[in-house]
């Protein structure tokens, strides 16, 4: 049988892959074609360095590869030479198609969900309008963040979602505004406080306004990985300015990122590479953060000379909750809050609550909170459905139905808890979806099949799904709250993290707040039809306003689960803490978990106390929305 909301650990936390670099080097004859002879002699710019050799057989290459200038040999008559030619650019590196990658929110990493071929094929009918700009989070700063990204070439429209991705951490500096990098116009970064440029697509074509305005500005400039070199092509005296010299990928093994002094986690199946560098002055430049090589030798992993900050890998690929896109999200500061204080809050939900849940278990959990003088959260959904009776003979269950649930969940508000409306039924129609149709074991607002050996297929949106179909469900729990005399929430939780767009469109309607992690869609940001078949998942360090316009506060440590469940580990409340020393780096951040009351109040305790000992301060969910 299974255990109310494990599938919570399911949401997929989308990593899209950034693809694999290959070595630099390239082979080829000494016997130089008389194009590349001319252009050799007279040192103009060529696409590659090339690796050549000697009458003798020796190898001639600059000692670290492709950089600025590259040797070459040049045959003149009987004789070789060797003269030095600019490189713009390393190597083309291979890319490979995207894929979901199952990053959980309660166990670390786990199997890649898919996408079935259906949905694969084609998108569903809904369509948005763009999403293009967004105001401030609840208790946001003033600060204006311009995000460019990349649209060309095969995977074009993964610089959309990774534009999401950072539009939803700007928004708690201030307001943002995002455009494709080749609509971007001169001038145009001198209205904003700060400029974030995602190099997504290998060799995007830059618009030289935007090369020429980031060069010469004086306000933060945050360039993440790709085209850097197109940047050091167009300013000669790039390295005379900043100190230093983009030199070529580095795909070894890097499973850690240190940052402030903590080791983050890298997953070793990010084969996209890490930016090194060819020159790098410590009197001008500071490495902010270090990756660290299976063999123990370390490359930087961020750099910033004057106003210009250079992430060397994209930070939203492969990311866990012990990652290191946390020291990404902690530089942010850096450009858009650089006086932000230190301050480290902690926030705890109760999960899963429905008609059938245990009141002894709700009122012994809430003690342990009242105890510690902690606030808390509580999710509810109003009705339980058991359609194919796997738990027994009741097929239905409202809150009106079940008094004692109701005299619990007063109780656990007279103990300082705020209720959380968590889906109507936490569950889809009569079907398993995927697993038995069970409230808190199933999907609700989206369709997600079951595989062989476990994993799932995020399906898309359900039949009926429309803004109307979730605005129904929502009403509808209302109204199980109403004739259980219990006055509606005010903060929205999706069954499973996981929404349509028509359903986070009709949550923002409807509550001022939602408290989850989300998944974001392709076409959402630019506007037109949702493609359902390229999302992209993110957990938040702190209270963010998303591209959807809903406040959202964060959940990024997970849950505590001591057993295994199908693919997915067990998440002890050492993981919990793991996390939450992980999640210190962000300066002003949070460690959210939640908990399943069923457990009982003995690990929840333990998770409790562990945060507070280590300096983080539990607050309501209702202080921050």
């Amino acid at each position: 049988m299974y255990r109310p909301h494990r599938l919570t650990l399911l949401l997929a936390l989308l990593a899209i892959t950034a693809g694999c670099m290959s070595s630099l080097a390239m082979t080829a004859s000494a016997e130089a074609a008389p194009a590349e002879r001319k252009a050799a002699s007279h040192r103009k710019p060529v696409k590659y360095c090339t690796k050549v050799r000697l009458p003798s057989g020796r190898p001639v290459l600059r000692p670290k590869g492709c950089i600025q200038l590259c040797k070459r040999s040049v045959r003149k008559g009987k004789q070789h030479r060797v003269v030095w030619v600019r490189c713009n650019r390393p190597v083309r590196p291979p890319r490979v198609a995207p894929h979901i990658s199952g990053l959980l929110s309660g166990s670390g990493e786990g199997t890649t969900a898919a996408v079935p071929a259906e949905v694969m094929k084609s998108t569903f009918a809904a369509t948005t309008i763009a999403r293009s700009s967004g105001a401030a989070a609840p208790g946001g700063g003033t600060a204006k963040t311009l995000i460019l990204y990349d649209t060309t070439g095969a995977y074009g429209w993964m610089g959309e979602l990774y534009a999401m991705s950072t539009a939803n951490l700007a928004s708690r500096f201030g307001s943002w505004k995002s455009m494709p990098v080749a609509n971007y116009t001169a001038g145009t970064l001198d209205a904003y406080t700060a400029t974030i440029y995602i190099g997504s697509t290998y060799d995007e074509p830059l618009p030289d306004a935007f090369l020429d305005d980031a060069y010469k500005t004086t306000k933060p400039v945050v360039w993440i990985y790709d085209n850097i070199w197109r940047m050091a092509s167009r300013h000669v005296d790039f390295q005379a300015k900043y100190g230093w010299q983009w030199w070529q990928f580095d795909t070894s093994d890097v499973s850690s990122v240190t940052y402030k002094g903590v080791k983050l986690d890298r997953s070793l199946l990010n084969r996209g590479g890490i930016m090194q560098y060819a020159a790098l002055d410590p009197a001008k430049v500071t490495t902010l953060a270090t990756a660290t090589r299976a063999d123990g030798t370390t490359l930087p992993w961020a750099v910033r000379s004057g106003n210009l900050t250079y992430i060397g890998e994209n930070p939203f690929t492969y990311t866990g909750e012990t990652d290191r896109d946390l020291a990404f999200v902690d530089l942010l500061f850096d450009a858009l809050a650089p006086a932000t204080p230190e301050r480290h809050r902690a926030l705890i939900r109760l999960e899963d609550i429905t008609p059938n849940s245990d009141p002894a278990d709700l009122k012994a959990v809430a003690d342990a909170l009242y105890k510690r003088r902690i606030p808390f959260g509580f999710g509810v959904s109003p009705q339980y459905r058991d359609p194919k009776k796997v738990q027994g003979t009741t097929t239905t269950l409202t809150l009106a139905q079940t008094p004692q649930v109701v005299a619990a969940l007063k109780y656990m508000q007279a103990r300082g808890g705020v209720m959380i409306n968590h889906g109507f039924s936490h569950q889809y129609g009569s079907v398993a979806n995927p697993y038995d149709g069970v409230s808190g074991n199933d999907f609700e607002f989206y369709r997600v099949t079951e595989n062989t050996d476990h994993t799932l297929n995020f399906a898309g949106p359900v039949p009926e799904d429309s803004p109307a179909w979730a605005k129904g469900r929502m009403t509808s729990a209302n109204a199980a709250f109403a004739a259980a005399k219990l006055t509606a929430p005010k903060i929205f939780e999706f069954p499973h993290y996981t929404s349509s767009v028509n359903g986070y469109d009709a949550a923002k309607a409807m509550y001022p707040t939602r408290w989850e992690r989300a998944l974001y869609f392709s076409g959402v940001m630019k506007g037109g039809a949702v493609d359902y078949a390229r999302p992209i998942g993110q957990r938040f360090p702190f209270v963010v306003r998303d591209v959807y316009g809903s406040a959202v506060l964060p959940e990024n440590i997970g849950s505590y689960e001591p057993e295994a469940f199908y693919q997915f580990p067990i998440h002890p409340v050492a993981d919990i803490l793991n996390g939450a020393d992980k999640n210190k780096v962000v300066r002003d951040g949070f460690a959210s978990f939640y908990f399943h009351p069923f457990w009982g109040p003995g690990p929840l305790e333990q998770a409790l106390d562990g945060l507070t000992a280590r300096g983080w301060t539990f607050v309501s969910p209702t202080s921050l929305s």
